[in-house]
């Protein structure tokens, strides 16, 4: 049906993982399921990105090969979701609780990629559109971070 949008949060579950303040990362580097799905229907992709969505909560530290992030992930893989350890404010008090620190999230839209019907795309051609998938959302971040408080030598970090 024409005006309709789909929107997937290609990360998922497991970028809250790395979902820590002052960082940018993006689960997106072997992500290719959803270029393939868009592909296969002719459906244009959107690359939209949130500012101050990893500022809400703070996260304990858990960098990849640690116990903590072992335990994460395996805890993941069995139940489905992932589980953060995370804290911000109480109702009542501002230094700790659940509830998410009070900071603005800003969304910005980038222009469509024209995608084109192929029901059965080569590696090459899955390739080549997750590529100007992820070039297209990295410029959408280099244009609008300056006017989000991010620093001019902070890039999106894809993996």
């Amino acid at each position: 049906r024409c005006g309709t949008a789909i929107v997937i949060a290609v990360g998922g579950a497991p970028e809250a993982l790395d979902a820590h303040p002052g960082t940018f990362n993006v689960l997106l580097a072997k992500k290719k399921g959803f270029i393939k799905m868009a592909m296969e229907h002719g459906t244009h992709l959107v690359p939209v990105f949130s500012f101050g969505e990893n500022e809400v909560y703070d996260q304990v530290e858990n960098p990849r090969g640690t116990w903590l992030r072992w335990t994460q992930e395996r805890l993941q893989s069995i139940m489905g979701v992932s589980l953060p350890l995370f804290h911000a404010r109480g109702i009542f008090q501002y230094s700790f609780g659940l509830l998410p620190y009070r900071r603005p999230i800003h969304t910005v839209v980038g222009r469509p990629i024209r995608v084109e019907k192929n029901m059965k795309p080569t590696a090459e051609e899955l390739d080549a559109v997750h590529q100007l998938y992820m070039e297209e959302l990295s410029n959408l971040f280099e244009e609008h971070k300056g006017n989000y408080g991010v620093d001019k030598d902070t890039h999106l970090n894809f993996i």
